[in-house]
């Protein structure tokens, strides 16, 4: 008797792996911004090395942007902007609003960082998400929130306080590695991501070590941000638990402070994200 149709049955139970399909694209930390390359010279750069898009930084210079990159086929997944708890800061970055309805028709998200420290800082912290929630959303956008390490909203747990404190049905959350490593809960990471899930809309990653047990230094991003080519981590196994979980959004690489030239990092990252896909 052929063993032919037992052998089809026992392969038909086994899962298909998970294929990452993930938008891939650079900060703008990576392309020049710091050094105030043009934004067309960052867009090539970008087609060059084969990434989908851009991270923007700020409200300013937008249509320009964008003009750059979808001439170009690329896309402007984010724009980084501020929000701030103190009273002597103004709560949000004052070009918010002219910025989404530049952006209106463009599927970018903004992605939105909470600094400051304030007694009653939770309240006014999911004030400032609903007043960007309310300018996204006239203009059919969306907010995520950045966990940053030292500022108001720090950690993957406190976005997602945050997030149900302000109510907004536009509003997700980001995972973001060099903070997260920044934070030393790499024992919890699969406890964030799952709780994270329902509302993950960003990623980003990088290459990095493992960070010391020592609470965090400014020099700990000299190893917590590298090339993705490059650190002891194996983020692509990070990807893959992601993707697992049915994660299936952009994912952007961090290039904050990396050192060398920036186009060849670039490469270098891409060749790691394409043996990741590879794989």
């Amino acid at each position: 008797m052929s063993r032919l149709p037992l052998l089809l049955a026992l392969l038909a139970t086994v899962a298909p792996a998970q294929r990452i399909a993930n938008p891939f694209f650079a900060f703008d930390n990576g392309t020049g911004r710091d050094q105030k390359v043009p934004l067309a010279d960052q867009a090539e750069m970008l087609r060059r090395t084969g990434y989908a898009g851009i991270g923007y930084t700020g409200t300013q210079r937008i249509p320009e942007m964008l003009e750059a990159l979808e001439s170009r086929g690329l896309k402007m997944f984010s724009i980084y902007v501020q929000g701030n708890v103190d009273d002597n800061q103004p709560r949000l970055d004052p070009g918010l609003g002219e910025a989404v309805r530049q952006l209106k028709g463009h599927g970018t998200v903004v992605w939105l960082y909470i600094r400051g420290q304030a007694p009653d800082g939770d309240t006014r912290a999911a004030a400032i998400v609903r007043e960007a929630a309310d300018l996204a959303a006239a203009q059919g956008l969306r907010v995520v929130l950045y966990p940053h390490w030292g500022f108001y909203v720090d950690r993957i747990e406190a976005a997602l306080h945050i997030r149900e404190l302000a109510g907004r049905p536009n509003v997700g959350v980001s995972f973001n590695l060099a903070h997260f490593l920044a934070a030393r809960d790499e024992a919890n990471l699969d406890q964030r991501l799952k709780a994270a899930m329902p509302h993950l809309e960003l990623v980003s990653i990088n290459g990095a070590d493992h960070p010391p047990p020592a609470p965090f230094a400014d020099r700990d991003w000299d190893t917590l941000i590298q090339p993705l080519d490059r650190g002891e981590i194996d983020v692509c196994s990070i990807v893959k638990k992601l993707v697992a979980l049915g994660y299936q959004g952009p994912i952007g690489l961090q290039c904050y402070r990396v050192p060398g030239d920036m186009e060849e990092n670039l490469r270098q990252s891409m060749a790691a994200w394409r043996k990741c896909v590879g794989r």
